[in-house]
């Protein structure tokens, strides 16, 4: 008969190689990340996986003081994604001189009931 011992030693194995290949997936993403909220997003995602890590050590180990660093490391990563996003969001404004119009750059453009002199 399969003990709840074993049970536990066969799944958290499993989960631990699930979140590694999750951890590689997620850094490729933020490496190749075409664009910046790519990568925040991958960022953020780095974090819950690191607390999967830690949650499953903590299963594993018996030591309940993992559950607290995850806990604290929740806390801080979503502040981190909450600094990014309004880092990203300031930045919005600022168009690239490729996408510029010429509007932007001093033309004034005539409105539509104006008349032409």
């Amino acid at each position: 008969m399969i003990t709840p011992a074993a049970i536990i030693a066969v799944a958290s194995s499993a989960a631990l190689v699930i979140l590694g290949l999750a951890l590689i997936l997620t850094v490729w993403r933020v490496v190749a990340g075409p664009t910046l909220p790519d990568r925040i997003l991958a960022l953020d995602m780095l974090t819950g996986i690191a607390i999967g890590f830690i949650a499953v050590i903590a299963v594993k180990t018996g030591f309940s003081l993992y559950i607290d660093i995850a806990i604290s490391l929740g806390l801080v990563g979503f502040l981190a994604t909450v600094a990014f996003a309004r880092f990203v969001l300031s930045r919005g404004n600022i168009k690239s001189p490729a996408s510029a119009s010429p509007t932007k750059a001093g033309v004034k453009r005539r409105h539509a009931g104006a008349k032409k002199r």
